[in-house]
């Protein structure tokens, strides 16, 4: 291997593990905006929003060292297109840091964890959730097509599950609970914009 060989793979070898970095902050950040809903710990739903702020700054990172490799590099069509998924990877995981802010802020706007049938829907979707991003970071990192093919597939059945979710709570008529209910709708719509962006992570690693 040449010096400018090896120092290309090195390069790239940086950005992936920056990504990794990246998509492990941001997957542990919709655990942590999910456990403060359940548990209605606002100490770690604060935490969860601060704890943005380095993942918006790895954002910013990765998309200068891309882009720095492409004009250092002037990279071949396999490489460019890794590049090009990275880049819009980098995106996707920036904005599921996102939607986990906005889960621990809806999260400090309950007066106490839910409880009943829609607890267990969230620990339900929730966790589905969580495994599905999981799958998606991993199979990015491996770039596993396989696994990105398989992990896809969930995100149809959650949709399904989650229309019926929210047909539940439209239909719920206790008007004293309705700002509730809109909290934790809109914290079922983050989960689903987290499951939609791991789906696009997943067709990252297979383009």
């Amino acid at each position: 291997m040449s010096h400018y060989e090896e120092r290309l793979e090195n390069d790239l070898t940086r950005i992936r593990n920056s990504v990794s970095d990246m998509a492990a902050k941001v997957e542990t950040a919709v655990k942590n905006a999910m456990h403060a809903l359940q548990t209605g710990n606002h100490k770690l739903a604060a935490a969860t929003i601060l704890a943005d702020h380095p993942i918006n700054r790895d954002m910013r990172r990765i998309d200068q060292l891309c882009h720095g490799f492409i004009a250092l590099h002037l990279p071949s069509a396999g490489h460019l297109r890794l590049l090009s998924s990275v880049i819009r990877a980098n995106i996707e995981l920036e904005r599921i840091g996102d939607y986990a802010v906005t889960i621990a802020r809806e999260s400090l706007q309950l007066p106490s964890p839910p409880s009943g049938p829609l607890a267990t829907e969230l620990e339900r979707v929730g966790s589905e959730t969580q495994i599905m991003l999981r799958q998606a970071i991993a199979s990015f990192n491996e770039l596993n097509a396989d696994k990105a093919r398989a992990t896809m597939v969930l995100e149809e059945q959650m949709e399904n599950d989650l229309d019926l979710v929210y047909a539940e709570l439209m239909a719920n008529d206790e008007r004293d609970a309705v700002k509730n209910l809109l909290t934790i709708f809109a914290v079922f719509t983050q989960l689903q914009r987290v499951a939609d962006q791991a789906k696009n992570l997943c067709e990252e690693t297979v383009f």
